[in-house]
């Protein structure tokens, strides 16, 4: 409608400047439904049941089932009830999540003056109709988007949908372009933005879902990405399922085959499934993401949706919004340019309607620079009376007050250059490079002015001014946002700052903080529609500010991103971004901005600013590696398990193990042991560190030869060693030192996983890295006791000397060393590579 005249518009939607009847308000309503946002619904049981369909969900389900009918029933309430737990967390969640259209529905409840047969009237705002004539005035909720019919000195705050800073005067007379932005429709007003200043009659064209808002929170109902984590998990769970079933199932048919007890074989076959099921992996992942929010929320960031903990950790871009994250969100005035400084500093002060506490954003940015400078405003203020005012004008965009100075009168005026420079008389030559100068800088740049008068002038426009000064206005970077961004620089995260407000400024900004310089690239949101997403991807590499950004902007940056693997987050406070919050792999809300955004995001940081963000990020690495290291941890021991059995029932020999012996082991090591994980320090600096992929963090190459090369050593170590017993003891004995050597050898690889660097490189700094480690090794040592004293008829083992004992303490020693000497090679690689690549860049240098 904003291509329309007022008379074309009223035409199209067959209304008049009396509005609609009664009876045609009825029955449009009955057509174009409530002026409301409808949620999609879906069944609450739909969504409970969703949340087991996860691959690693369905493997406990069996684990579970499997253990009940093993008579382990203490195994199988652990796993279920970890199952249910689970599936309550994320059908609570989701249910929040759902919140967000709730938020956009209370935002917009409300009543509203319409005109309907001539007659003004209020009405609920939920029974708007296109067609429907309604008035507006300061303070005013825009209940529809509405085509302006009149205005008087309408101004508008829509940061709310676009992101503009600053308000947007509006105007009924001219008609635009038919492709002009949301932000250039300056003849339109949208639902859910708020009149600041004037009034306004305006013809409603759009109404609940087909409103901007509307359409924003259609966005809101797309589900939101996996964490990484999720993903990886789900994807190896399919796989290891079905190498399990295949592999056990091969051993048991071998056994059979060979003629062993089927039954047995059978029994052994759910017990080694169920063990080597890693069902305490969601547990030890959840305390890890639980003692990370804790963490996070020490650092003013508290955490809606657990996973997102360790989607931070593999960030690659951030997408922040401007003000409020990168900027103060308030205005100060950075530079002026005085012809008059006496006359300049009057004019700041005596034009001003601010009482240095609350006020206009200019105003109150004037009082603290005269208080910085020393100047008394108040005195000045008591000494000259003012006698009269022309308000702020949203058409000729300035301000005037006239007081009197003893017998005279003297009238000062502040507003755009362009104005004052029509009514100033002999301006001074240059100025308006000056001002250009000061705008390039991105500065919001106010003329001053002053003239001495008889008496109070009949019209402003009588009046001839002598300009006195510029002032350039700036909202401020927050302070440790440059030394966040080039933390995020070196950790190889990209950032693009993506804002409302115009190129000058948005790049001006950009540059002082470090995110934009010389050689990057800065676009307009509107030129994003020339690029396919192939090549706005390409661009987007480059691209550091997008100015001018309307949601959709920012939402499909997000999109493009995420389709090349990228992990992003995005920062915002208003409803215009929430869909790009919601969609996103990390949406981070503002404390201070509105409901919706918060409840499409996966975390709030109370304190709003981009080094908070960062530094989560760290934390984020922090948990990443530590969740990396507890399943590489888990893994080794279930790889170590099959392939142990597997190699006895190969080759003919007695099973090293029994079914209960393979649980147990899962309680004493994998089920005590790995909860400390979580707990482990960050080795060396995480900014130091460029983003890795999540699947290559959690179950990359490098992740499962170190799993294939622990679960190795530790089978043929123990097969041999097994071999060996054989030939020496009874099968009793052998199968006892077996049993014990086995759980006494998943010690020394836990304390082995807990760092990268070798042990011995400095023994004590590693013990630091996690002390919990050996509270875990010295319970498991008190429950193995146990197993081999007091219960040792149930595991069927056999007393041991001291011969014996030494048995059961080799293996665990030799894969101390084996662990030990693979980091010490690694560790002797990489210093070589550093060594390397250093004096490559002297020589370049």
């Amino acid at each position: 409608m904003h291509y329309k005249s007022p008379e074309e518009v009223l035409k199209e939607l067959n209304t008049s400047h009396f509005g609609l009847s009664n009876e045609e308000a009825k029955r449009r309503l009955s057509i174009y439904g409530p002026n409301e946002i409808e949620e999609r619904k879906e069944s609450l049981l739909s969504i409970f049941l969703r949340q087991y369909t996860n691959p690693l969900i369905v493997i406990l389900i069996i684990a579970g089932i499997f253990a009940f009918f093993l008579g382990d029933w203490h195994d199988s309430v652990v796993v279920l009830g970890l199952v249910l737990i689970n599936g309550v967390i994320g059908f609570y969640q989701e249910l929040k999540a759902k919140a967000s259209i709730e938020s956009l529905k209370r935002l917009t409840k409300q009543k509203v003056t319409v005109i309907r047969e001539g007659v003004e009237q209020e009405v609920d705002a939920s029974l708007l109709v296109p067609g429907d004539l309604i008035l507006l005035s300061e303070g005013d909720v825009v209940p529809a988007d509405a085509r302006l019919l009149e205005d008087s000195g309408l101004l508008v705050d829509e940061a709310i949908l676009t992101g503009e800073s600053v308000p947007v005067e509006k105007y009924s007379h001219i008609v635009l372009e038919e492709d002009t932005p949301i932000y250039e429709r300056l003849n339109c007003v949208f639902k859910g933005t708020v009149v600041v200043r004037g009034k306004a009659k305006a013809v409603v064209y759009a109404t609940g879902k087909n409103t901007q808002m509307g359409l924003l929170a259609s966005k809101l109902e797309e589900k939101p990405p996996e964490s990484p984590l999720t993903t990886a998990i789900g994807s190896f769970s399919k796989k290891w399922l079905i190498a399990l079933i295949v592999i056990i199932s091969l051993l048991v048919l071998i056994g059979i085959v060979q003629g062993r007890d089927w039954k047995f074989l059978v029994f052994f076959g759910i017990a080694q499934l169920v063990s080597a099921v890693p069902e305490g992996l969601p547990i030890v992942i959840t305390i890890a993401l639980v003692v990370g929010a804790l963490r996070l929320a020490k650092n003013k960031v508290l955490v809606r949706h657990l996973p997102a903990v360790e989607t931070l950790g593999s960030a690659t871009f951030i997408c922040s919004d401007k003000t409020g994250t990168i900027t103060e969100g308030r205005l100060k005035v950075e530079s002026y340019y005085p012809l008059d400084e006496e006359a300049l500093f009057l004019c700041s002060a005596l034009c001003n309607d601010s009482d240095g506490k609350k006020g206009d954003a200019v105003d109150l940015a004037l009082l603290e620079w005269l208080d910085e400078l020393g100047f008394n405003w108040l005195g000045v203020r008591q000494a000259f009376e003012r006698v009269w005012e022309h308000p702020f004008d949203t058409r000729r965009r300035f301000m005037a007050v006239v007081v009197k100075n003893g017998p005279s009168y003297e009238l000062y005026i502040k507003g755009a250059f362009e104005s004052l420079l029509s009514m100033a008389e002999n301006p001074p030559n240059g100025l308006d490079k000056i001002h250009d100068s000061m705008a390039e800088k991105g500065l919001r740049v106010l003329a001053f002015g002053k003239a001495i008068l008889d008496g109070i002038p009949e019209s402003i426009d009588s009046v001839k001014l002598e300009i006195v000064g510029l002032v350039g206005f700036l909202d401020p970077p927050k302070e440790g946002v440059k030394e966040a961004v080039e933390k995020a620089k070196r950790a190889g995260i990209r950032l693009i700052m993506i804002t409302g407000d115009n190129m000058l400024t948005a790049k001006a900004i950009a540059s002082m903080v470090g995110i934009y310089r010389e050689g990057d690239l800065a676009i307009e949101g509107k030129k994003m529609s020339q690029y396919s997403d192939d090549e706005l991807y390409e661009l987007l590499k480059r691209v550091r500010v997008v100015a001018r950004a309307l949601p959709e902007d920012k939402y499909r940056i997000v999109k493009v991103l995420q389709s090349k693997g990228e992990i992003v987050a995005v920062t915002g406070d208003g409803v215009n971004d929430a869909p790009a919050l919601r969609v996103a792999n990390l949406g981070v809300a503002m404390g201070s901005g509105t409901q919706v955004s918060k409840d499409a995001s996966a975390m709030i940081i109370t304190d709003n600013n981009l080094s908070v963000i960062v530094q989560a990020i760290m934390i984020g690495r922090r948990i990443s590696a530590n969740i990396a290291k507890v399943i590489r941890y888990l893994l080794s021991t279930n790889v170590f398990e099959i392939l142990y059995n597997s190699l006895a029932i190969l080759t003919g020999k007695p099973l090293p193990l029994y079914p209960t012996h393979i649980l147990w082991i899962n309680l004493v090591t994998d089920g005590v042991q790995d909860k400390a994980y979580p707990f482990t320090k960050f080795e060396g600096d995480p900014f130091r560190e460029k983003p890795k992929k999540p699947q290559k963090i959690f179950l990359g190459k490098k992740q499962l030869f170190y799993v294939i090369y622990n679960g190795t050593i530790l089978a043929l170590g123990h097969f041999i060693l097994f071999s060996y017993l054989l030939e020496k003891y009874p099968y009793e004995i052998a199968l006892t030192i077996s049993f014990l050597s086995a759980v006494v050898s998943q010690w020394p690889v836990g304390i082995q996983e807990i760092g990268s660097k070798p042990f011995l490189l400095n023994p004590i700094s590693y013990i630091k890295l996690n002390p919990y480690i050996y509270l875990g090794i010295s319970i498991g040592m008190f429950l193995q006791f146990l197993a081999m004293s007091i219960l040792s008829e149930f595991f069927r083992v056999a007393q041991l000397n001291a011969e014996q004992l030494g048995y059961a303490l080799i293996m665990p020693l030799v894969v101390f060393v084996a662990l030990e000497l693979r980091k010490w090679l690694e560790y002797l690689y990489e210093a070589y590579s550093r060594q390397l690549e250093n004096e490559q860049n002297t020589k370049r240098d």
